[in-house]
């Protein structure tokens, strides 16, 4: 059912955790399955130095929070806009049909983090 990319992502996650001093952080959620994530982000001169997440759902929930933080790091900005829920599947070599709408919620989660990053800091 899941890859191996999802499970070596599920069951060895990477970036778990909260940035302290974070300046932007993004939460998103899907009542229907009850997956939450949140992504904290680090960022230094449009450059994202660092990314944590802390997530709440199933195993592909867990890998995609896990899978989007490892893409965010190093990107400007602008790049980790262009960062997809579908690219995140498709870095995670495909995810069930059935958790594609659930449980790949982080891009969005990314893109809040960013949003709030922008509000705090003009």
């Amino acid at each position: 059912m899941y890859t191996d990319k999802v499970m070596d992502h599920f069951t060895n996650p990477r970036n778990v955790g909260e940035i302290e001093d974070a300046n932007g952080v993004g939460e998103v959620g899907n009542a229907s399955c009850g997956d939450i994530m949140k992504i904290f982000l680090k960022v230094e001169d449009n450059i994202i130095k660092d990314v944590k997440f802390k997530t709440f759902g199933c195993g592909a929930a867990i890998a995609t929070s896990s899978m989007v933080t490892e893409m965010a790091i190093g990107k400007t900005i602008e790049e980790a806009l262009e960062l997809s829920n579908q690219a995140v599947a498709e870095a995670l070599d495909g995810l069930p049909a059935q958790k594609m709408h659930c449980s790949n919620l982080a891009a969005d989660a990314l893109h809040e983090a960013i949003k709030n990053y922008r509000e705090q800091n003009g």
